[in-house]
């Protein structure tokens, strides 16, 4: 397939938003039992609003993949059948939980108990994170299902590819975390740092896993198929016109086999050891500039490995036109 950049940014914007949404969440979570320093209203509501942030930048750059972003609203209208539907209202559910969220905390909103006056400390804000956490979780199935569930698509046509957006955006996030609290709250880096490595690793297993699947699919279709004709050797050597067309244009990347090969280990670099080895570096040298270029070059690792993933993916159309592509 041909990898659309508002596609790729639209992906991985959100899924930094929703992972450091997460990551807010578990220190919050760790507070309330005592595994971790209180934090104040203010550090949660400015970490809400990084990942509100990036939520809207994802918004936003989804919109210049429409042919035309005034009927944008009508892609909701088939949520019943349609993953993208579905995440076209998951999106901003989850943005308005997160930034409800930040509110909470900013504005130190909390329960009160009619007729007594006692505040329960914390109660309204993991009320309100338990519910974002919910629509964080949806908006991730959504958006990976939007893949998983094309079938004709053999190399997204699996588990490993919600397993991948799901971790691949929790790490991404926690990764972010981790930057975000060598600059305002050090004693928490140690914490997420650990964390962001974890699910850093997780996300290795499900990748690797998918890369070593799709390496020995044996694809339904064929050339025999694609034309109608059973013979056993069939050698296409004209596409039938002179120029390009929308197939040739949509449904194919035009990349060489090696450059596949080696955007491939370059994420597999830039997602996975470097990112974890500038994290610990930072813990140990009590500076937050090596969490911040983690996550910089996470995030590049991250456009790069979404790329590869729509590339990856052969459209059987293409079996057809072969010789152009």
């Amino acid at each position: 397939m041909r990898p659309a950049f508002s596609v790729i940014f639209l992906t991985t914007l959100i899924g930094v938003g929703q992972g450091l949404f997460l990551a807010l969440f578990t220190i919050e979570t760790y507070a309330s039992v005592g595994l971790l320093p209180p934090q104040s209203g203010a550090f949660f509501g400015r970490g809400s609003a990084i990942a509100v942030g990036f939520l809207c930048a994802g918004l936003v750059a989804s919109f210049f993949h429409l042919g035309h972003p005034e009927r944008a609203w009508r892609s909701a209208a088939m949520w019943r059948t349609s993953w993208l539907a579905r995440e076209v209202i998951a999106l901003p559910v989850a943005t308005g939980a997160i930034m409800l969220y930040g509110l909470v905390h900013q504005l130190h909103w909390n329960i009160v108990v009619p007729g007594i006056g006692t505040q329960l400390p914390d109660g309204l804000s993991l009320i309100v994170g338990a519910g974002a956490v919910a629509a964080t979780f949806v908006l991730f199935l959504c958006t990976g299902m939007i893949y998983a569930c094309i079938r004709f698509l053999q190399e997204w046509a699996t588990w490993l590819t919600v397993a991948n957006y799901l971790l691949f955006g929790t790490a991404s996030g926690f990764v972010l975390a981790s930057a975000y609290s060598a600059y305002q709250s050090p004693q928490l880096e140690t914490f997420l740092v650990t964390w962001a490595t974890i699910i850093t690793a997780a996300a290795l297993v499900t990748r690797v896993t998918s890369l070593i699947r799709n390496a020995r699919i044996r694809h339904r279709s064929s050339l025999q198929t694609a034309i109608g004709v059973r013979h056993a050797r069939i050698a296409q050597t004209a596409q039938g016109f002179m120029g390009g067309s929308f197939n040739t244009r949509e449904f194919f990347h035009g990349a060489s086999p090696m450059l596949l090969r080696s955007l491939k280990w370059v994420f597999l670099l830039l997602v996975f050891p470097v990112p974890v080895l500038l994290l610990w570096a930072g813990v140990l040298s009590h500076s937050p500039v090596p969490a911040l270029a983690a996550f910089i070059v996470q995030y590049c690792g991250l456009v790069v490995e979404r790329w590869f993933f729509f590339a990856q993916a052969n459209h059987p159309q293409n079996l057809y036109y072969q010789v152009i592509s």
